[in-house]
């Protein structure tokens, strides 16, 4: 399967539309990005069933941006509009399946769950800060 090129523009649909999504943020310039490019076209071949999506960082800074994306390449794996995992680094395609195969057995319940108890707690300490004294 081919990826999709992902913009500002096409983003929160495409995420919202799928409930599996892998995304390489990468740029034409990066060394490392251009090695774990086919690595990445390979694996969006063997899993047909999920959607590889890219974001040039250059064009799309925005985006690049919003993700906090502070090295290249960055992939992130996006199961039911929950980020699950991300880190910078090209991946070699072992170590690629073996992160596509812990994304597709994470219980997502459970992981929603998680989210919204680190949610109330953060919540519940920001509460408990004295109005003027700011969190280190």
């Amino acid at each position: 399967m081919a990826t999709v090129e992902l913009t500002k523009e096409n983003f929160d649909q495409t995420v919202s539309e799928n409930d599996f999504i892998l995304i390489d943020f990468w740029a034409s310039w990066c060394g490392p990005c251009r090695q774990f490019a086919p690595v990445y076209e390979q694996a969006s071949d063997r899993h047909d069933d999920l959607v590889f999506a890219k974001v040039d960082t250059e064009a799309q800074q925005e985006l690049a941006a919003a993700f906090d994306i502070r090295s290249i390449p960055t992939l992130m794996i996006v199961r039911e509009n929950v980020a699950v995992f991300a880190q910078p680094g090209a991946l070699p395609e072992a170590a690629l399946e073996d992160v596509i195969g812990q994304a597709r057995a994470l219980d997502m319940d459970e992981v929603r769950k998680s989210v919204a108890e680190a949610e109330a707690q953060s919540a519940a300490e920001g509460a408990e800060t004295p109005q003027g004294v700011q969190g280190s």
